[in-house]
């Protein structure tokens, strides 16, 4: 006996998945329609059923072992295409189902009542049914008819509120999975940011990558020059996972696995048994506990050098969502790796530019003292070899900073480094970055400042000291650098009797733009230094 063509209607078929619920554990709600119906209608039996392609299986049951039955034995496919109940009095006696199973055999049911499980949509997914085991030839009173047709829309109402109710725990969790996404991302962008090492960089993304996707192992590969190699650096593991570390050949894992990932393309399996890119390797993969999994190809250059892997131990469907994430990840190695390589390509031409600098400094004091070794008096050549040594020092503070520009604190601390006893000077003020043309020009002035200090003011007996501090100040609405030096504890100063370069060069002021204040106490020096923050940072 063949089942009734509609059982099979695809639309009927989709709105039946849509709800989800077949194989479900029992749910009270549906569990008391039935024992209603069954109360309602005066039968032993009393079915939620509902028809898939291959089986009628039942929500809800009562007086019934059987959870389900092959579609053969439904005659709750007939009232698919009823428009209201479809009640039959003597089964023995309706061609439908005369010959059915249930009817010639145990537990030879004689009579049917079937009200259609009809959705808003007009697909019936089958039908809440009243059974009896013995002929009824006046089938249902009116009032029984009422309640059962009832007691279906009820049923209808059950399916949808599940349906209302599971969308929305989805949502939630879709809403808070990616909030777990959004916070891993600003996790990796700031253990990115104070990574040092390539290392550190990739490390800290297969962690947070993860453990917000709660998947069984997180890597980062690199290929090799041939790409028949992978290597799998130090991994991140979920507890009772073994490490893939190490290196892993291509081959071993399919010829052409890896392919798409070569040529930029993200490789996603949702079961390795099953694709057809892993089925003819998968003990290799099923070894390392890898069931499901996700290869995110890293580019630098156009070419791909690296993956980022994640592993789960079960079959996995990889949302959309979860792929741009790990797309979102890799593109933050690539650029964290790549500033990395940038760095280090700095540091290497700074030192060169470095050793460059020095030695043409080197050269230049040489020349300077071959040249002016007659002259009697050394003290211009010693100022002269001075003044070089304080320029190449701050220079040195510049390449720290690739030459974009140097802390106040830095150029401070490193003009003051000449003088043995530095305990002797107090230093504050806040963080302001100077130019490099202000920094050079700072580094003159600190060390025309610091020279005259150890040869006439504080810091020329063993008690004196020297106080530097700068400020940021409010000028007519502008914002302005001011920075003080102020001397106490040394022998008493007076005015110099004549105007040489370091007085001069100390009235230019910073980069040369005036606004220098010098007072010749006879407690000590002081000397005030005002430019405004905007000539200060060219």
């Amino acid at each position: 006996m063949e089942p009734p063509h509609y059982t099979f209607d695809r639309d009927r078929l989709t709105a039946l998945s849509r709800f989800a619920i077949l194989d479900t554990p029992p749910e009270r709600g549906f569990d008391d329609i039935v024992e209603l119906a069954a109360l309602i209608c005066e039968t032993p039996v009393a079915l939620v059923s509902l028809v898939s392609e291959d089986r009628q299986w039942f929500k809800a049951r009562i007086g019934f072992d059987a959870c389900q039955t092959d579609l053969n034995s439904s005659v709750c496919a007939h009232a698919l295409i009823e428009p209201d109940l479809l009640v039959v009095p003597d089964l023995t006696r309706d061609a439908r189902t005369r010959n059915n199973p249930l009817v010639t055999g145990d537990p030879f049911i004689r009579f049917y009542a079937g009200a259609p499980l009809r959705t808003a949509g007009g697909h019936v997914l089958g039908s809440l049914c009243a059974i009896d085991t013995r002929i009824r030839p006046g089938g249902l009173t009116d009032a029984q008819a009422i309640a059962l047709r009832t007691l279906a829309r009820q049923v209808v109402a059950q399916l949808e509120l599940r349906l209302a109710v599971a969308q929305r725990d989805a949502l939630l969790a879709e809403q808070k999975a990616a909030e777990i996404r959004r916070n891993g991302l600003l996790e990796i962008g700031d253990r990115l940011r104070d990574a040092t090492t390539i290392g550190e960089v990739t490390r800290a993304a297969a962690k947070v990558a993860g453990e917000t996707l709660q998947v069984a192992r997180a890597a980062f590969g690199r290929f090799d020059e041939g790409d028949e190699v992978v290597e799998i650096e130090p991994d991140w593991t979920a507890e009772g996972v073994v490490s893939a570390a190490g290196r892993h050949r291509l081959a071993d894992y399919g010829d052409n696995l890896l392919a798409g990932v070569l040529s930029g393309q993200p490789l996603v399996i949702t079961d390795v048994t099953t694709d057809p890119a892993t089925a003819g390797h998968i003990e290799p993969l099923l070894a390392l506990d890898i069931r499901s999994l996700v290869n995110m190809p890293v580019i630098e250059h156009g070419r791909t050098v690296a993956m980022l892997i994640v592993h789960a131990r079960q079959p996995r469907a990889w949302a959309p969502e979860v792929l741009a994430y790990l797309g979102n990840i890799a593109d933050r190695i690539e650029t964290a790796v790549a500033r990395l390589r940038a760095e280090a390509q700095q540091r290497l031409l700074n030192d060169e530019l470095s050793h460059r600098m020095k030695n043409t400094m080197a050269l230049v004091q040489a020349i300077a003292s071959q040249t002016l070794k007659n002259v009697p008096d050394k003290a211009p050549v010693k100022a002269f070899s001075d003044r070089l040594l304080a320029l190449s020092m701050a220079h040195d503070v510049l390449l720290q900073q690739d030459w974009r520009s140097a802390p106040v604190r830095s150029i401070v601390e490193t003009a003051i480094r000449i003088f043995d006893d530095v305990g002797r000077f107090d230093v504050s003020g806040g963080s302001v970055p100077l130019g490099s043309r202000s920094a050079l020009s700072l580094a003159l002035l600190l060390h025309e400042l610091t020279t005259n200090a150890a040869k006439y003011g504080a810091l020329a007996n063993d008690s004196g000291r020297v106080q530097i501090a700068w400020t940021i100040e409010d000028a007519d609405g502008e914002a302005e650098l001011r920075l003080r030096w102020r001397e106490s504890g040394g022998p008493a100063v007076a005015p110099p009797s004549r105007q040489g370069f370091g007085s001069r060069l100390l009235k230019m002021g910073l980069a040369g733009t005036g606004g220098a204040q010098l007072h010749y106490h006879p407690a000590g020096v002081e000397a005030e230094f005002s430019v405004s923050l905007a000539e200060l940072q060219t």
